[in-house]
């Protein structure tokens, strides 16, 4: 009987320590946690934007991101056959992505999903809490396991939401905190670039943002300056940003503004 219940111990508390790791937590609190990304790639595989020209492109936005521990995808676009041709022509398996997370609920960021999930259900999909039943139930339905998100919360290692910000709709963003600062990642930005920026820096109040990267939603041109006073070093801005501003702010960062669009990489060392 004793050894049945310290069997049974060490399941609860096996259960509680990978539950644990999905749990929000309060904004700051991240400070604490040990270690920077030290090498981490990023490439978009889905865009409006093109980069390489052997790639298709498409209204909406999906990134990879490699760490040396793990490959995450960042959004699906709005079109599987897009984002896995484009997968394939950059030979990365969708099975070797271990997580997805979701920025907000519009069909250009979530299109792609089902269509991936057909390839790889052995991941977890992290997703806003705001978002309908349906998108859980296919999500279990192919296998896959999904993560409701809400407050800011870590993914992985040095990797974090934003938690939900007001839109509408609502949105999260990707932290990811690496020896270089933050990387702030964004899929249309509808809570605001800057505002987003804040959130980052009140998840971690102690570190600079090196780049924000993604959608920023046709923002004024005032966005500009509001990224500078908060200290970005750097901007890729892509897919709904608009033209007009992305000219705007390859006009105010000059070498430190990325061409952003698919089949960009960045490598950080």
């Amino acid at each position: 009987m004793n050894e049945k219940r310290s069997v049974f111990f060490i399941l609860v508390l096996a259960w509680l320590g990978i539950y644990s790791a999905f749990l929000p937590m309060e904004s700051g609190s991240f400070q604490k946690e040990k270690g920077e990304i030290q090498e981490i790639v990023l490439t978009s595989v889905f865009d409006n934007y093109q980069i390489n020209s052997e790639l298709k492109t498409g209204w909406g936005f999906a990134t990879v991101i490699k760490t040396p521990e793990e490959i995450l995808l960042f959004d699906t676009g709005g079109s599987a056959d897009i984002l896995l041709f484009n997968m394939a022509t950059m030979q990365i398996a969708p099975q070797s992505i271990d997580k997805v997370i979701i920025s907000h609920v519009q069909g250009d960021h979530v299109g792609g999903l089902e269509g991936f999930l057909d390839k790889n259900n052995q991941v977890t999909v992290f997703i806003p809490a705001s978002f309908p039943h349906s998108t859980r139930n296919m999500i279990t339905s192919k296998g896959a396991q999904f993560v409701d998100v809400s407050g800011p919360q870590k993914i992985s290692d040095g990797i974090f939401s934003t938690g939900e910000l007001c839109g509408p709709p609502k949105e999260q963003s990707l932290v990811i905190h690496t020896h270089k600062g933050l990387i702030v990642m964004t899929g249309c930005s509808h809570p605001g670039i800057v505002g987003i920026v804040k959130r980052a820096k009140e998840i971690f109040p102690e570190a600079k943002v090196y780049l924000t990267v993604g959608g920023f939603h046709h923002p004024p041109v005032e966005v500009v300056k509001g990224l500078r006073e908060l200290g970005v070093e750097k901007v890729a801005p892509s897919h709904c940003t608009g033209d007009h501003v992305i000219d705007a702010f390859r006009r105010e960062y000059k070498q430190d503004f990325i061409k952003y669009g698919v089949g960009k990489i960045i490598e950080i060392k």
